[in-house]
């Protein structure tokens, strides 16, 4: 455990996490949040058309995915947090300054999906193609958001004087530990195993053949398990409920929503594929390709987006191709 003044961190503070453009703040916590939403986007982007998804959509289904899940963090936030805006003293308006930290995954992995869910029935596409796409892309860009922490000086863990502790500021100290200079940074761990994660989901996608939503239940389970370990570390408070702090049992119910959805599908076949139709010219040729058909009013919906003579297997991928489905960076 490091010494009282002691600075060995690998990491040193970042000191202020705020710089100035002439009047404008540029905050590294919001840089770090934005970036990790761009990159989510663009690597869901690239897997979802590599499946025959339409281009655009993943930005479409963003555009319900990405505000419903920054209110469902921020909601999460302010209500297992609220005396840090309610109780005597503090400024509910507070609610609203979302640049000082204050962003619970919990709420942002819940209200994600449900926006995601939203967005896919607006666009007319399934959700199926689109979660499995997604969901590797969404552990990168928290990878990248976690670092957010860093500028912020939270989300740390006890005492350390391990060569990778990461320094924290006195003002950023938590009572009793003002003394203590450098900490396990926890930001740090959370971020490796999202990285991690978004790997090992585009593996099991690959060796096991599986569907979008197995896909996405897989990063619930996944997720849900290193976020549980890393909030175990963590020493600044937080309500507790049977000894265990209550984003552990947010954790909890996402992991045991994963893992039930896993054993509820075990039989189910993937990849997903998006077939493209092929219209017929009046010369029996293909007149142009790139569109999805729409499926109508009393068609097959597993089989509207398949024409029959298209060549193209209604259970995945070509006939020629059986890894054709697979979804790949």
């Amino acid at each position: 455990m490091a010494s009282p003044g002691t600075t060995v961190a690998f990491l040193p503070s970042p000191g202020p996490g705020t710089w100035h453009l002439g009047l404008l703040p540029v905050r590294g916590y919001a840089l770090c949040i934005v970036l990790g939403i761009l990159v989510a986007v663009r690597v869901a982007s690239r897997r979802y058309v590599r499946v025959g998804g339409r281009p655009g959509v993943i930005l479409d289904v963003a555009t319900w995915a990405v505000p419903a899940g920054l209110v469902g963090a921020r909601l999460y936030s302010v209500v297992t947090d609220y005396e840090l805006y309610f109780r005597p003293g503090r400024d509910w308006i507070d609610i609203f300054r979302v640049w000082d930290g204050g962003i619970g995954m919990p709420g942002a992995v819940v209200a994600g999906v449900l926006g995601a869910w939203l967005g896919c029935r607006r666009a007319g596409v399934r959700f199926g193609p689109v979660a499995g796409a997604a969901a590797p892309a969404v552990a990168f860009g928290q990878a990248i958001g976690r670092w957010g922490n860093w500028f912020n000086q939270e989300l740390y863990g006890r005492p350390s004087s391990l060569p990778w502790a990461v320094e924290i500021d006195p003002a950023h100290r938590v009572i009793p530990y003002e003394n203590y200079a450098t900490f396990q940074p926890a930001f740090l761990y959370e971020s490796l195993w999202d990285l991690l994660l978004g790997l090992a989901l585009i593996w099991a996608a690959r060796r096991f053949r599986l569907a979008g939503d197995r896909i996405l239940a897989l990063y619930a389970a996944g997720y849900a398990t290193g976020s549980f370990a890393v909030q175990s570390l963590r020493i600044d408070f937080a309500h507790h409920l049977s000894g265990l702090r209550m984003d552990q049992w947010a954790m909890i119910a996402i992991w045991i929503a994963g893992v039930s959805y896993l054993i509820m599908t075990a039989g189910k076949q993937g990849p997903d594929t998006i077939a493209t139709a092929v219209p017929q010219s009046s010369r029996g040729r293909p007149a142009f390709a790139g569109h999805t058909a729409r499926a109508r009013p009393g068609d097959n919906p597993r089989e509207a987006d398949v024409p029959s003579d298209s060549g193209v297997s209604r259970t995945g991928g070509s006939g020629d191709d059986c890894t054709g489905g697979v979804i790949s960076v």
